[in-house]
């Protein structure tokens, strides 16, 4: 019964993950009650298909109701504490828990629980980072819960290889009453109705957000040392005048915007933005992307790095002052640096995607590979 195997899980590294969540505390143990629910919430999803054969796809949506509704609290949790010094715990966990949505894939629905993880990694890196050096609880957090993905994953494969699988016969024999029988009920004598293939489920569970993921008013405020530029749509003329060297400028689902930072500042994040820009002064540590779609930036001074994950088509505008820029990219595509030739005009050099790596005696030896034509 595979949900005994499930069951395995949430022992398991679930439950690591849990009171490791317990231990840190704050809106990190409260998001993790939700994602217990979560869990358990999908364990009796499993029940429900080992005792019956596979609903229609309206009655399939009521039964996933539940599931989605946890995930949704868990992604809203997130969204309502950005402040928060666990905003990347929290942030992990959001992008990461739509894994449990493999119940509506098919017919490889492991390789998406890996594609969730993998979006949850930006933001446990950043955990790792930030707390390594300070508390081994948030490492072995971190660990705990790649581990329940990860696990998760091998499940589904080893179960559900094609997809959810849903009992053939239903479950269990029911009493034969009187009225069931057939030689007392000619009527019921007819042959069995004509096979009708099953349609695919249509049910959905939230997606981690990539690009624009709700309609919810935009948001231009300053929060401490962060400032706030959430769901800007087609404002061109956003400012973020008289900030200090030690705020963050924070732009969150804004679509078709352009975000303008004066002044020299620590760094600027643009998370899930579309058709948007931003152009600064100067940063002290970095401009980031994640999850953005056709975004650009400008430096008119000096940037340290630009840091640029599952962002689809980048153009970043340098300066003379920032030729010595570091870029790190990940699972990203259509990325262009453009530097400046001195008459005004920029030339324009793609970032590399596509690497070839042979074995050697010494380990691996990874090399660009140059598209052509």
């Amino acid at each position: 019964m595979s949900s005994q195997a499930y069951q395995d899980i949430i022992s398991g590294p679930l439950s690591s993950y849990l009171s490791l969540s317990s231990k840190i505390g704050a809106e990190v143990a409260a998001q993790a009650k939700l994602v217990s629910d979560a869990f358990q919430t999908q364990l009796q999803y499993l029940r429900l298909a080992e005792a019956r054969t596979v609903p229609s796809q309206s009655e399939q949506a009521g039964l996933l109701q539940p599931t989605s509704s946890v995930i949704t609290a868990i992604q809203e949790l997130r969204e309502k504490n950005r402040t928060s010094q666990y905003f990347n715990h929290l942030s992990a966990i959001s992008e990461s828990i739509p894994a449990l949505g493999w119940v509506t894939v098919s017919p490889a629905p492991a390789p998406y629980i890996k594609e969730m993880n993998d979006a949850g990694q930006f933001y446990t890196n950043r955990v790792l980072k930030d707390w390594k050096q300070k508390d081994q609880t948030h490492v072995d957090w971190v660990k705990a819960w790649v581990e329940t993905l990860t696990e998760l994953q091998a499940f589904v494969k080893r179960h559900h290889t094609t997809g959810l699988v849903w009992s053939k016969t239903g479950s269990g024999l029911k009493k034969v009453t009187p009225d069931m029988q057939t030689h007392k009920n000619p009527g019921l004598r007819t042959g069995p109705a004509p096979f009708k293939a099953a349609t695919a489920p249509t049910a959905q569970v939230p997606s981690p957000a990539k690009g624009l993921a709700s309609n919810k008013p935009p948001v231009f405020a300053k929060d401490g040392k962060k400032w706030l530029v959430e769901h800007q749509r087609g404002n061109k003329n956003l400012v973020v005048d008289g900030a200090e060297m030690n705020n963050v400028v924070y732009m969150y689902g804004c679509l078709d915007s352009t975000l303008t930072v004066k002044g020299k500042i620590n760094s600027i994040f643009l998370d899930s933005c579309r058709k948007s820009a931003v152009v600064f002064d100067s940063l002290v540590s970095s401009v980031e992307f994640v999850n953005c779609q056709s975004v650009q930036m400008q430096v008119l001074g000096k940037v340290p790095t630009i840091s640029i994950d599952k962002t689809d088509g980048c153009q970043m505008y340098l300066s003379p002052d920032s030729l010595d820029v570091e870029i790190v990219s990940s699972k990203s595509s259509e990325m262009n640096v453009l530097v400046p030739k001195g008459n005004g005009d920029f030339a324009e050099f793609p970032i590399p995607e596509q690497f070839k790596t042979t074995v050697g005696k010494s380990g691996l030896n990874t090399v660009v590979v140059e598209s052509k034509g």
